[in-house]
């Protein structure tokens, strides 16, 4: 059986709060925040265990910080409940608490199966404690310039959706765009002001026909947003996809417990059929509904549109950079680096892109091709479209800085107050150097406590465990040695994580 955890749902007659002040609804909106997504359109600043929501990408913090940050119970919305792929879970967590943001339930998707299953759990979960409870549904990869106009926007969707329609927040078209769908504009709603029936679902255009939409108004961007009644949202779902329904109840009431996480059983999960919730209920329902909006919106799916968020170097050249970059007679590019200089000379159009473990060269215009890189990379086994050079554990993090035969060097940053697990390994010796922080260590039955400029050896076989008892992050080299090096040889004994054999 799954659970309510403790005053998860409890709805409060409350006014929502903006810097206007307007009173938004009779009952707290409960936002849903969904963290998917395989990384691989922004690739490969973006990985399948690191998805640009959780990049500092524009703003100054990340994407998914951000978007609790517009949700939060300063602005009188309740609690965000969390739907995320289990390996991002303790990342979630982290900068959860990092924006200062109390969390309700992170409900855990083993795989991943598109947007309907995700929204499917989030309103069987939400129904347990308020069956009318108004659903805020927002992806946690996206950008919002103006937040007084977000928060108005909500206001009017509140109103649709509380008479019971099914809302998408659309976004009034700049641009003749191709990357995203269209919604056409009905007739205005009775009784919510700002509100229209959708007409019809459009496709990703070509770009005559983007600009004849343009021309013609009455056409928005399906932004992915959207708001719903808990009760709604399940009545349509029985309607029109009945069996993904049936499915997602099952894979919920299999679903345990663990630290402040929901996890579903894999197996049970799996047999959810995967759609997106535009072709199993959007389209389909007579309740279907759509707000018009204008507050900076941007789903940063492509280079192009990133470059645009990050805005253009001043030079006229059309050029956006972040990072060591020197370009010279270059133009209309988007060029990144995370660490060494990156130069150019006497080009134009391109995407360029650096990090530690790679660098991604394309052509401007086949920016929504990008995935077919990261499909290729994938098929021949390669760990580049899975994790960064830096890859995120739940105590802090490690990275490869050099690696030979039958020998590896990392650099490792523990948080404050974690440590890792206790542990062996079968096929490698370690050697720790701290370099900054204070280290306790765990050697077998000895305890020792280490300070910079220290060094501790660890035998084949030895039992171990490396803890930050300080304020500061501890930081340290270490050097393994061995037949056989990969992250699968290690048996832990005791772990904060609940992570059992996990890498």
């Amino acid at each position: 059986m799954y659970l309510l955890f403790p005053g998860m749902l409890t709805i409060i007659k409350i006014d929502f709060i903006t810097k206007a002040g307007p009173k938004m609804t009779d009952k707290k909106i409960k936002p849903v925040v969904l963290s998917g997504g395989s990384g691989s359109r922004l690739w490969p600043l973006s990985r399948a265990k690191y998805p640009k929501q959780f990049l500092d990408l524009v703003g100054g913090k990340s994407l998914f910080t951000q978007t609790l940050e517009r949700v939060s119970e300063a602005y009188g919305f309740a609690e965000p409940l969390v739907v995320a792929n289990e390996h991002h879970r303790f990342i979630v967590n982290d900068q959860a608490s990092q924006a200062g943001v109390a969390l309700d339930t992170i409900i855990l998707e083993p795989i991943g199966r598109n947007t309907a299953p995700a929204i499917a759990v989030a309103a069987l979960h939400a129904a347990i404690g308020e069956p009318e409870a108004l659903l805020l549904f927002l992806p946690s990869d996206h950008i919002i310039l103006d937040t007084p106009g977000f928060h108005k926007a909500i206001k009017l969707a509140a109103d649709a959706a509380e008479a019971g329609f099914l809302t998408c927040f659309g976004m009034k078209p700049t641009r003749a765009e191709t990357g995203y769908g269209y919604i056409a504009e009905g007739a205005a709603l009775k009784g919510a002001d700002g509100g229209y029936h959708i007409q019809a679902f459009k496709e990703k255009p070509d770009q005559i026909t983007a600009e004849g939409y343009l021309e013609a108004g009455g056409f928005s961007w399906n932004s992915g947003m959207f708001m719903f009644r808990a009760d709604i949202i399940l009545t349509e779902m029985e309607a029109h996809a009945p069996t993904m329904l049936k499915a997602t109840k099952q894979a919920l009431d299999s679903a345990n417990s663990d630290l402040n996480f929901l996890r579903m059983d894999r197996d049970a999960f799996g047999a959810v059929p995967a759609d997106s919730i535009d072709y199993a209920i959007m389209e389909k329902t007579t309740r279907a509904a759509v707000v018009p909006s204008e507050f900076g919106w941007s789903d940063l799916g492509s280079f192009s549109v990133l470059a645009e968020a990050v805005g253009c170097d001043g030079n006229d050249t059309g050029n956006a950079i972040k990072g060591d970059v020197i370009a010279v007679e270059t133009s209309n590019s988007y060029i990144h680096s995370d660490g060494r200089l990156v130069a150019t000379l006497g080009v134009e159009d391109l995407i360029v892109i650096s990090n530690e473990d790679c660098v991604m060269i394309a052509s401007k215009d086949r920016d929504q091709d990008v995935k077919k890189l990261v499909d290729v990379i994938k098929a021949e086994g390669r760990t580049e479209a899975d994790l960064h050079s830096t890859v995120y554990r739940p105590w802090g993090t490690y990275r490869s800085i050099a690696v030979g035969a039958n020998y590896q060097v990392k650099e490792i940053v523990v948080y404050p107050g974690r440590r890792l697990s206790l542990q062996m390994h079968h096929h490698r010796a370690e050697h720790w150097v701290i370099v900054e922080g204070t280290a306790k260590v765990t050697r077998d039955d000895e305890t020792l406590m280490m300070q910079a400029d220290e060094s501790v050896y660890l035998p084949l076989g030895c039992k171990h465990r490396l803890e930050n008892p300080g304020i500061i992050p501890l930081r340290l080299i270490e050097v393994q040695s061995g037949a056989y090096l990969g992250e699968d040889d290690i048996v832990r004994f005791e772990d904060d994580f609940n992570r059992k054999d996990e890498e």
